[in-house]
């Protein structure tokens, strides 16, 4: 009965644990809206949006052509907003960060 009990706490505390991992992941991710320049057409945001997405860290990258603005969610322990522009710019659409 005792390694039953023990079993049911063990398989608690584990749920628990999981279910905080998904927070905690979260967590570290952020958001930032790149103004990018240089899209004439509507093939250019698959261009901006691949070379976003080869940037390690990057969890995904929506690029819209009417608005001209990438909206990248990242880790910002493993890129910075500084990579993302590089990468759009050596794609040939140089980027900032739009305020």
């Amino acid at each position: 009965m005792k390694q039953r009990q023990l079993l049911t706490s063990l398989i608690a505390t584990l749920l628990l644990l999981a279910a905080s991992v998904p927070t905690v992941l979260a967590a570290t991710e952020q958001t930032v809206t790149l103004a990018v320049d240089h899209m004439t057409c509507s093939t250019c945001p698959y261009v901006v949006r691949k070379a976003l997405k080869q940037v390690r860290g990057v969890q995904s990258a929506q690029v819209d052509f009417k608005t001209k603005t990438a909206v990248v969610t990242y880790d910002p322990e493993i890129a910075s907003v500084s990579d993302l522009t590089i990468a759009t710019t050596d794609a040939g659409y140089p980027s900032k960060r739009k305020e």
